[in-house]
């Protein structure tokens, strides 16, 4: 049976037509090919992908910022010039210079002061991502493990999987593609884990109104 559509809307058909059915094309499969239900799960999509963008949003800035402020205190213990972006040693993966690179030219001229700071936010999710990997599992973690004080026995693995699983999706998202298959309720779950492994009460600031997520993950049309 078709859904019905909101009072005043177009046609499912015309909304087919200015979406491109290849677009429609994922919904219209989940959908049994119901015209009215793919155009309703497409609107559905929209909104659970917002609010999701939304919690992902602080998860990646407090992430960032918890891995920034480890390998910055660790960068002046050992006395290094310059900042840990740098990376007077070498430790740092080619692609990861890459990425420094040309968050530098994106940052444009600032003060040396100033210029961290632009650069964890030109950074992508992925940059931070990969710091987790095993290969700095000998240098870059044991700094970084501070920064998650409640993670489980300090295991990187536990921090690193979740955080791979809520790229992808964050990526997803930012693509505006479909999260038809994707296990939602899992990767709210990943994101309160990652909260939880640096501060409790992060996850709950994070999650204050987690009403309007969870009532979308069961609503879905």
């Amino acid at each position: 049976m078709s859904s019905s559509a909101t009072p005043g809307a177009p046609p499912a058909s015309v909304i087919q037509r200015h979406l491109s059915e290849p677009r429609l094309r994922p919904y219209l499969d989940a959908s049994g090919a119901d015209l009215q239900r793919a155009v309703d799960l497409y609107r559905w999509n929209a909104r659970v992908a917002a609010a999701f963008w939304e919690v992902l949003g602080h998860g990646e800035i407090f992430l960032r910022n918890a891995i920034h402020d480890a390998l910055a205190d660790r960068h002046r213990r050992r006395q290094n010039p310059g900042t840990w972006f740098d990376d007077p040693r070498r430790e740092l993966a080619p692609q990861a210079h890459s990425e420094i690179e040309v968050a530098k030219r994106r940052a444009g001229h600032v003060s040396a002061a100033a210029l961290p700071g632009k650069l964890v936010a030109e950074l992508p999710f992925g940059f931070w991502r990969y710091l987790l990997a095993r290969r700095y599992s000998a240098t870059l973690w044991p700094a970084i493990r501070h920064s998650f004080p409640h993670l489980h026995r300090g295991d990187r693995a536990r921090l690193e999987r979740p955080v791979i699983r809520l790229h992808l999706l964050r990526n997803r998202i930012a693509h505006h593609e479909p999260l038809l298959r994707e296990d939602l309720g899992a990767r709210r779950a990943d994101l309160r884990d990652v909260l939880d492994a640096m501060d409790p009460r992060l996850t709950s600031w994070t999650f204050d109104d987690d009403f309007r997520l969870a009532r979308l993950l069961t609503s879905r049309p």
